[in-house]
């Protein structure tokens, strides 16, 4: 399947959820999610509501993670099969490495106002981890890890437009936003994936 290229909107109505996919806007009055129910598109008001089966819902559930994390299907099939090799609970051995990803890193550092400009500014290499340069969005970081803004990065508008926000980091990350750049200090756990998932119907799906 190929990349989406539809309205991105779209996709927030239709899990009635923001996903920050389209950066400034998402933060602006003219989000289309706002505290109030917002209906799905392409959908007509009901006085009632079909059954949903259980395939449906687990199809629901990995749609859900991978447009929160932007992901082909390939590609979260291979972090899957990653996180079942791993000892622990596969599900939450998948969401810790989503978020271990170096283009989640910089959307959760605040360098990125949505994962795919995060995904844009790692490939164009603007994007340092430990003091060298890093084009692979889905490289994995370890503990201990610095990650930077480059040289030539710090004078990108974009930068100073997704730090003037100053979105809070996560628990298991530290960010100097003077410096333009964060650590990675812990391993990240299920607590810090602040989304509505469940996990265990991906598993069940991938398992069938």
């Amino acid at each position: 399947m190929g990349r989406y290229t539809g309205p991105k909107c779209r996709r927030c109505r239709r899990l009635g959820m923001k996903l920050y996919l389209k950066g400034d806007r998402c933060y602006s009055d003219k989000c289309p999610i706002g505290e109030e129910y917002v209906r799905p598109p392409g959908e007509p008001p009901k006085r009632w509501h079909a059954r949903v089966s259980s395939y449906g819902l687990q199809l629901h559930e990995k749609q859900r993670i991978k447009w929160i994390y932007d992901l082909r299907e390939g590609q979260f099939r291979n972090l899957f099969n990653k996180a079942t090799k791993i000892e622990g609970v596969t599900g939450e051995e998948l969401l810790k490495l989503l978020e271990k990803r170096l283009d989640n890193v910089v959307y959760r550092l605040g360098f990125a106002m949505s994962r795919r400009q995060a995904r844009q500014v790692v490939r164009h290499n603007y994007i340092k981890v430990n003091g060298g340069k890093v084009d692979i969005p889905s490289y994995q970081v370890s503990v201990g890890d610095v990650i930077s803004i480059s040289k030539k990065g710090k004078s990108v508008p974009l930068f100073k437009e997704a730090l003037a926000h100053e979105i809070e980091a996560k628990d298991w990350l530290s960010v100097n936003r003077e410096k333009r750049e964060g650590k990675v200090l812990t391993e990240p756990s299920r607590a810090d994936v602040e989304y509505p998932i469940k996990e265990n119907l991906i598993v069940e799906l991938y398992s069938k």
